[in-house]
């Protein structure tokens, strides 16, 4: 069972933090959501403009559809899983994280996903991707792979944001990912 007095001090240093130039222009650290004690693991790339207001990872456009599908491919709703993001400030305009921006937060992700402690860590897009599998392959060449990191089984697939601009194919593709981390995580507890 995980420490949620930890979770919660890094949470509360998190709020703080000033390691990059994104604490400048935030409204609030978007720092995650859901089960500290949960065996799946989300994990995106940054906070829009949304989730800077509310505070929250994936509440917008692409928050209703990953809620949507944990729900028809998985069973799940975002409060039986957790959700993170590479970045935990709100990139000016929505840009990519720069290098720097995800070298100042990769202590935090790192010691979320030590406190969560999940089996399975689902990957939304090519930073999160890139960053925990340490590679600069894209998401394309890795997705639907499962690879191991550490105890956990990490899956890479679509950011739901791309999905929501790509249509069909992506969507069928991230559905197959979904029932895949579904079958993981029902693995892991047996």
């Amino acid at each position: 069972m995980p420490d949620v007095d930890v979770l919660e001090r890094l949470r509360l240093t998190a709020a703080t933090c000033t390691r990059c130039p994104l604490a400048e222009g935030r409204t609030q650290v978007v720092f995650g959501v859901g089960d500290p004690g949960a065996d799946l693991l989300f994990v995106g790339e940054g906070p829009g403009r949304e989730e800077d207001l509310a505070g929250e990872p994936f509440v917008g456009r692409s928050g209703k559809l990953l809620d949507r599908l944990m729900w028809e491919e998985i069973g799940l709703t975002r409060a039986e899983c957790y959700i993170a993001n590479v970045v935990k400030c709100r990139p000016p305009n929505n840009r990519d994280p720069a290098p720097n921006e995800i070298e100042a937060c990769r202590p935090y992700l790192a010691e979320q996903i030590s406190i969560i402690d999940p089996s399975v860590i689902v990957t939304l897009g090519n930073f999160s991707t890139k960053l925990l599998l340490e590679t600069t392959r894209g998401i394309r060449e890795l997705r639907g792979q499962v690879f191991e990191r550490g105890r956990a089984r990490l899956l890479p697939t679509y950011h739901p944001a791309y999905v929501l601009r790509a249509g069909g194919e992506a969507m069928a593709e991230m559905r197959a990912d979904l029932v895949r981390a579904k079958r993981l995580v029902a693995a892991g507890r047996a």
